[in-house]
């Protein structure tokens, strides 16, 4: 049928035909074919010089669908490449507490500045106070630890668009995929705290709580900022404990809090003393593995 001539069905292809019958067995009448889409042309080169986003991302040629062998290939080696430039750099960061948020919570605006008291607290309790390394609420983190002469590091994603290294870092690496830039901002931390975000913070704090959850991650506390902001999530959290979704425990580690002293006495508790944290003697940096000390 597909291949045979279609001229005595009214312009309908064979497709639809056998979509009409499928219709009529089903005990449907059979609907008229759907508009045809409009023909978009590809754009011109001079016109994607222009564009303000390249879709061809890193991250979308991986998950497309199976490449070249050679594609695959070269992915591999970009992939190990983000890991292993993000482990020499990092070598000697100590215990991080890592701190996400939204991009576009610039400065002047509330959490901006709170942001900045809070990961000031967190420099205070001997943390690296880690971030994605971009604007915004990280910017905020950043720069409150280093004003208060902590020590303050990111892992930038390189984007298009919102994500450019903020001035207050001590150490950085650029990342070609999310996924290697999510594990790494989890490898170092003993604790997160989530400050209002949209869907990458999101995406970050779910990550942490299923790691914490199938027990592939210890138990460290997640505190969430911001109580109006996050207690509309928070009730889909508690209606999946109620209904035996999710355990009660895994909600435990889960602070949900406006108070700076409040997170600071969980991070004590929950992180500091829990995992017997203290200042200790590190060895001594390799410059020529790409070792440095903070």
């Amino acid at each position: 049928m597909a291949g045979g001539d279609t001229s005595g069905m009214g312009g309908r292809s064979a497709e639809w035909l056998v979509k009409s019958r499928w219709a009529d067995r089903l005990g449907g009448m059979p609907m008229e074919p759907p508009l045809p889409l409009p023909f978009v042309p590809a754009p011109a080169p001079e016109e994607l010089a222009g564009e303000p986003f390249v879709l061809a991302s890193p991250d979308g040629r991986f998950i497309a669908g199976p490449n070249s062998r050679w594609e695959e290939l070269k992915t591999l080696w970009f992939i190990f490449f983000d890991f292993f430039r993000a482990l020499r750099t990092f070598h000697f960061v100590g215990p991080c507490v890592t701190v996400f948020g939204s991009a576009r919570l610039k400065e002047g605006t509330p959490w901006y500045d709170k942001t900045r008291q809070v990961a000031g607290e967190i420099s205070q309790l001997g943390f690296t106070v880690m971030t994605g390394g971009g604007p915004g609420i990280m910017e905020a983190a950043n720069r409150g630890a280093r004003e208060a002469g902590g020590r303050s590091v990111g892992i930038n994603i390189i984007l298009p668009f919102e994500q450019q290294v903020n001035p207050y870092l001590d150490a950085s690496v650029d990342m070609r995929y999310f996924f290697t830039r999510k594990t790494l901002l989890i490898k170092y931390s003993y604790a997160f705290v989530v400050m209002p975000g949209g869907l990458g913070t999101m995406d970050e704090l779910f990550e942490a709580l299923t790691l914490i959850q199938t027990g592939k991650l210890h138990l460290f506390p997640v505190i969430l900022f911001g109580v109006e902001y996050w207690t509309p999530m928070m009730r889909a959290l508690w209606r999946m404990r109620d209904e035996g979704l999710i355990k009660p425990a895994d909600l435990d580690l889960v602070t949900l809090t406006d108070s700076i002293a409040e997170a600071m006495a969980v991070l004590k508790e929950k992180s500091i003393r829990k995992f017997n944290l203290r200042k200790v003697s590190l060895p001594k940096s390799l410059p020529l593995l790409g070792e440095h000390k903070l």
